[in-house]
Protein backbone atom coordinates (compact mmCIF):
# COMPACT_ATOMS: atom_id res chain seq x y z
CA UNK A 1 0.00 0.00 0.00
CA UNK A 2 1.48 3.55 -0.87
CA UNK A 3 1.90 6.34 1.19
CA UNK A 4 -1.15 8.61 0.26
CA UNK A 5 -3.24 5.91 -0.04
CA UNK A 6 -1.97 4.20 2.93
CA UNK A 7 -2.94 7.86 4.95
CA UNK A 8 -6.69 7.71 3.26
CA UNK A 9 -7.31 4.81 4.82
CA UNK A 10 -5.64 4.66 8.11
CA UNK A 11 -7.97 8.19 8.13
CA UNK A 12 -11.40 6.60 7.33
CA UNK A 13 -10.90 3.52 8.96
CA UNK A 14 -9.90 5.20 12.23
CA UNK A 15 -13.28 7.02 11.99
CA UNK A 16 -15.34 4.02 11.31
CA UNK A 17 -13.74 1.85 14.53
CA UNK A 18 -14.75 5.00 16.30
CA UNK A 19 -18.05 4.65 14.92
CA UNK A 20 -18.50 0.99 15.89
CA UNK A 21 -16.68 1.28 19.27
CA UNK A 22 -18.92 4.56 20.47
CA UNK A 23 -22.38 2.35 18.75
CA UNK A 24 -21.45 -0.60 20.84
CA UNK A 25 -21.09 1.21 24.45
CA UNK A 26 -23.95 3.43 23.78
CA UNK A 27 -25.75 -0.01 22.94
CA UNK A 28 -24.60 -1.27 25.83
CA UNK A 29 -26.13 1.22 28.33
CA UNK A 30 -28.94 1.38 26.59
CA UNK A 31 -29.72 -2.42 26.70
CA UNK A 32 -29.19 -1.54 30.75
CA UNK A 33 -31.46 1.18 30.90
CA UNK A 34 -33.92 -0.75 29.13
CA UNK A 35 -33.93 -3.89 31.09
CA UNK A 36 -34.15 -1.51 34.35
CA UNK A 37 -37.25 0.23 33.02
CA UNK A 38 -38.62 -2.99 32.49
CA UNK A 39 -37.61 -4.36 35.97
CA UNK A 40 -39.16 -1.46 37.63
CA UNK A 41 -42.84 -1.47 35.60
CA UNK A 42 -42.77 -5.36 36.22
CA UNK A 43 -42.31 -5.47 39.63
CA UNK A 44 -45.06 -2.00 39.63
CA UNK A 45 -47.00 -4.07 37.99
CA UNK A 46 -46.49 -7.29 39.97
CA UNK A 47 -47.18 -5.27 43.39
CA UNK A 48 -50.46 -3.70 42.12
CA UNK A 49 -51.93 -7.34 40.76
CA UNK A 50 -50.75 -8.72 44.71
CA UNK A 51 -52.28 -6.23 46.15
CA UNK A 52 -55.73 -6.27 44.01
CA UNK A 53 -55.86 -9.99 44.88
CA UNK A 54 -54.85 -9.36 48.95
CA UNK A 55 -58.06 -6.72 48.84
CA UNK A 56 -60.46 -8.63 46.76
CA UNK A 57 -59.57 -11.55 49.36
CA UNK A 58 -60.06 -8.69 52.47
CA UNK A 59 -63.27 -7.70 50.78
CA UNK A 60 -65.04 -11.02 50.09
CA UNK A 61 -63.52 -11.80 53.77
CA UNK A 62 -65.60 -8.70 55.06
CA UNK A 63 -69.02 -9.45 53.02
CA UNK A 64 -69.27 -13.07 54.38
CA UNK A 65 -67.90 -11.95 58.51
CA UNK A 66 -71.21 -9.06 57.80
CA UNK A 67 -73.64 -11.89 56.85
CA UNK A 68 -72.44 -14.22 59.58
CA UNK A 69 -72.13 -11.71 62.20
CA UNK A 70 -74.95 -9.60 61.75
CA UNK A 71 -77.13 -11.63 59.79
CA UNK A 72 -76.40 -14.94 61.42
CA UNK A 73 -75.81 -16.83 57.92
CA UNK A 74 -74.04 -19.47 58.51
CA UNK A 75 -73.10 -21.07 55.09
CA UNK A 76 -70.36 -18.01 54.88
CA UNK A 77 -68.36 -19.50 57.50
CA UNK A 78 -66.83 -21.73 54.91
CA UNK A 79 -66.43 -18.52 52.87
CA UNK A 80 -64.90 -16.24 55.45
CA UNK A 81 -62.30 -19.35 56.00
CA UNK A 82 -61.54 -19.39 52.53
CA UNK A 83 -61.16 -15.84 51.97
CA UNK A 84 -58.71 -15.34 55.08
CA UNK A 85 -56.35 -18.42 53.76
CA UNK A 86 -56.61 -16.86 50.40
CA UNK A 87 -55.51 -13.03 51.94
CA UNK A 88 -52.18 -15.25 53.20
CA UNK A 89 -51.49 -17.16 50.82
CA UNK A 90 -51.13 -14.01 48.72
CA UNK A 91 -49.18 -12.59 51.65
CA UNK A 92 -46.81 -15.06 51.34
CA UNK A 93 -46.23 -14.37 48.05
CA UNK A 94 -45.74 -11.00 48.42
CA UNK A 95 -43.27 -11.41 51.19
CA UNK A 96 -41.14 -14.29 49.05
CA UNK A 97 -41.05 -11.66 46.21
CA UNK A 98 -40.52 -8.48 47.71
CA UNK A 99 -36.91 -6.69 47.42
CA UNK A 100 -37.49 -4.84 50.52
CA UNK A 101 -39.41 -6.45 53.21
CA UNK A 102 -39.98 -3.64 55.64
CA UNK A 103 -42.99 -2.45 53.45
CA UNK A 104 -44.98 -5.60 54.76
CA UNK A 105 -44.34 -5.70 58.32
CA UNK A 106 -47.59 -3.18 58.66
CA UNK A 107 -49.36 -5.75 56.75
CA UNK A 108 -48.48 -8.64 58.26
CA UNK A 109 -49.42 -7.38 61.59
CA UNK A 110 -52.52 -6.14 60.43
CA UNK A 111 -53.43 -10.09 58.26
CA UNK A 112 -52.78 -11.73 61.82
CA UNK A 113 -54.45 -9.48 63.70
CA UNK A 114 -57.59 -10.40 61.39
CA UNK A 115 -56.51 -14.07 61.71
CA UNK A 116 -56.34 -13.85 65.19
CA UNK A 117 -60.00 -11.96 65.75
CA UNK A 118 -61.92 -13.91 63.20
CA UNK A 119 -60.57 -17.38 64.25
CA UNK A 120 -62.02 -16.49 67.49
CA UNK A 121 -65.34 -15.21 66.71
CA UNK A 122 -65.91 -18.31 64.41
CA UNK A 123 -64.55 -20.60 67.47
CA UNK A 124 -66.35 -18.65 69.94
CA UNK A 125 -69.02 -15.82 69.14
CA UNK A 126 -70.17 -17.64 65.60
CA UNK A 127 -70.65 -21.31 67.08
CA UNK A 128 -72.76 -19.98 70.02
CA UNK A 129 -75.21 -18.33 67.35
CA UNK A 130 -75.55 -21.30 65.74
CA UNK A 131 -77.62 -23.29 68.32
CA UNK A 132 -79.53 -19.84 68.50
CA UNK A 133 -83.25 -20.11 67.61
CA UNK A 134 -83.03 -16.31 65.85
CA UNK A 135 -79.76 -17.21 64.15
CA UNK A 136 -81.53 -16.27 60.96
CA UNK A 137 -82.16 -12.86 62.45
CA UNK A 138 -80.08 -10.03 62.20
CA UNK A 139 -78.11 -9.70 66.04
CA UNK A 140 -77.17 -6.18 67.30
CA UNK A 141 -74.54 -8.53 69.38
CA UNK A 142 -73.12 -9.36 66.06
CA UNK A 143 -73.28 -5.95 64.76
CA UNK A 144 -71.65 -4.21 67.88
CA UNK A 145 -68.85 -6.80 67.72
CA UNK A 146 -68.89 -5.97 64.06
CA UNK A 147 -68.47 -2.40 64.18
CA UNK A 148 -66.64 -1.86 67.47
CA UNK A 149 -63.72 -4.89 66.79
CA UNK A 150 -63.45 -6.23 63.13
CA UNK A 151 -64.27 -2.83 61.13
CA UNK A 152 -61.13 -0.97 62.73
CA UNK A 153 -58.98 -4.09 61.38
CA UNK A 154 -60.06 -4.60 58.29
CA UNK A 155 -59.82 -0.85 57.99
CA UNK A 156 -56.07 -1.37 58.75
CA UNK A 157 -55.95 -4.18 56.74
CA UNK A 158 -56.96 -2.33 54.01
CA UNK A 159 -55.16 0.55 54.54
CA UNK A 160 -52.09 -1.57 54.94
CA UNK A 161 -53.17 -2.94 51.56
CA UNK A 162 -52.91 -0.17 49.50
CA UNK A 163 -49.65 1.52 51.34
CA UNK A 164 -48.04 -1.75 49.98
CA UNK A 165 -49.18 -0.99 46.73
CA UNK A 166 -47.63 2.19 46.80
CA UNK A 167 -44.44 1.19 47.92
CA UNK A 168 -42.95 0.55 45.21
CA UNK A 169 -43.54 4.42 44.31
CA UNK A 170 -41.25 5.05 47.16
CA UNK A 171 -38.05 3.02 45.65
CA UNK A 172 -38.38 4.58 41.97
CA UNK A 173 -36.76 7.69 43.13
CA UNK A 174 -33.29 6.01 43.67
CA UNK A 175 -34.01 3.69 40.91
CA UNK A 176 -35.12 6.69 38.55
CA UNK A 177 -31.84 8.60 39.49
CA UNK A 178 -29.61 5.71 38.36
CA UNK A 179 -31.57 5.50 35.39
CA UNK A 180 -30.97 9.32 34.69
CA UNK A 181 -27.18 8.49 34.84
CA UNK A 182 -27.16 5.47 32.67
CA UNK A 183 -29.12 7.78 30.10
CA UNK A 184 -25.87 10.27 29.89
CA UNK A 185 -23.75 7.79 30.39
CA UNK A 186 -25.20 6.18 26.79
CA UNK A 187 -25.22 9.64 25.14
CA UNK A 188 -21.72 10.46 26.10
CA UNK A 189 -19.67 8.08 24.40
CA UNK A 190 -21.34 9.26 21.15
CA UNK A 191 -21.09 13.01 21.94
CA UNK A 192 -17.22 12.19 22.38
CA UNK A 193 -17.15 10.13 19.67
CA UNK A 194 -18.47 13.15 17.43
CA UNK A 195 -16.27 15.62 19.01
CA UNK A 196 -13.45 13.52 17.61
CA UNK A 197 -14.59 12.46 14.50
CA UNK A 198 -15.14 16.48 13.66
CA UNK A 199 -11.44 16.54 14.64
CA UNK A 200 -10.45 13.38 12.81
CA UNK A 201 -12.17 15.14 9.64
CA UNK A 202 -10.66 18.77 10.12
CA UNK A 203 -7.38 17.05 9.84
CA UNK A 204 -8.15 14.78 6.70
CA UNK A 205 -9.09 17.68 5.22
CA UNK A 206 -6.34 19.77 5.67
CA UNK A 207 -3.71 17.06 5.45
CA UNK A 208 -5.71 16.21 1.71
CA UNK A 209 -5.52 19.87 1.13
CA UNK A 210 -1.88 20.33 1.84
CA UNK A 211 -0.41 17.15 0.35
CA UNK A 212 -3.08 16.65 -2.42
CA UNK A 213 -5.19 18.59 -3.43
CA UNK A 214 -3.07 21.80 -3.46
CA UNK A 215 -0.08 20.10 -5.38
CA UNK A 216 -2.36 18.90 -7.75
CA UNK A 217 -4.26 21.77 -8.38
CA UNK A 218 -0.23 23.62 -8.92
CA UNK A 219 0.69 21.18 -11.05
CA UNK A 220 -2.35 21.25 -13.14
CA UNK A 221 -1.91 25.22 -13.33
CA UNK A 222 2.25 24.51 -14.24
CA UNK A 223 1.78 21.93 -16.82
CA UNK A 224 -1.46 24.19 -18.51
CA UNK A 225 1.05 27.51 -18.53
CA UNK A 226 4.10 25.01 -20.26
CA UNK A 227 1.44 23.81 -22.62
CA UNK A 228 -0.11 27.29 -23.62
CA UNK A 229 2.77 29.95 -23.02
CA UNK A 230 5.80 27.45 -22.37
CA UNK A 231 6.35 29.09 -18.83
CA UNK A 232 8.84 26.75 -16.87
CA UNK A 233 7.06 24.60 -14.65
CA UNK A 234 7.89 24.78 -11.18
CA UNK A 235 5.77 23.69 -8.20
CA UNK A 236 6.90 24.76 -4.98
CA UNK A 237 5.13 22.95 -1.65
CA UNK A 238 6.04 19.76 0.77
CA UNK A 239 5.19 17.03 -1.65
CA UNK A 240 5.31 13.70 -0.56
CA UNK A 241 4.72 10.25 -1.84
CA UNK A 242 2.55 9.50 -5.28
CA UNK A 243 2.23 13.28 -5.53
CA UNK A 244 5.92 13.78 -5.97
CA UNK A 245 6.28 10.87 -8.08
CA UNK A 246 3.71 13.04 -10.58
CA UNK A 247 5.61 16.18 -10.07
CA UNK A 248 8.93 14.42 -10.93
CA UNK A 249 7.57 12.24 -14.05
CA UNK A 250 5.77 15.47 -15.50
CA UNK A 251 9.02 17.19 -14.85
CA UNK A 252 11.05 13.68 -16.70
CA UNK A 253 8.41 14.75 -19.60
CA UNK A 254 8.84 18.52 -20.06
CA UNK A 255 12.89 17.40 -20.16
CA UNK A 256 12.36 14.80 -22.75
CA UNK A 257 10.14 16.99 -25.02
CA UNK A 258 12.65 20.14 -24.58
CA UNK A 259 15.54 17.51 -25.51
CA UNK A 260 13.57 16.10 -28.69
CA UNK A 261 12.49 19.62 -30.25
CA UNK A 262 16.07 21.08 -29.66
Amino acid sequence: MTGLRKRVTVGFLSIVCLLFFSGMVSFLELSHLSRDTGEILKANKRNIELAKEMLDAAHEQNIALIRLSVFGDRSCDSLCRKSMERLENTLLVAQSEALEKSFLDSLAFATTELRLVTDNYLAFGGAARADSPAALRPDSLGGRWYSEEYQALYGRLTAAIKSYMTSTQSSLVPRAEQMKKNAYRAVTPVLISLAVMIAIVLMLFYFMSIYCVTPIERMNKGLGDWLSFRVPFAVKGDLKDEVLELKEKIESRINISKQTKS
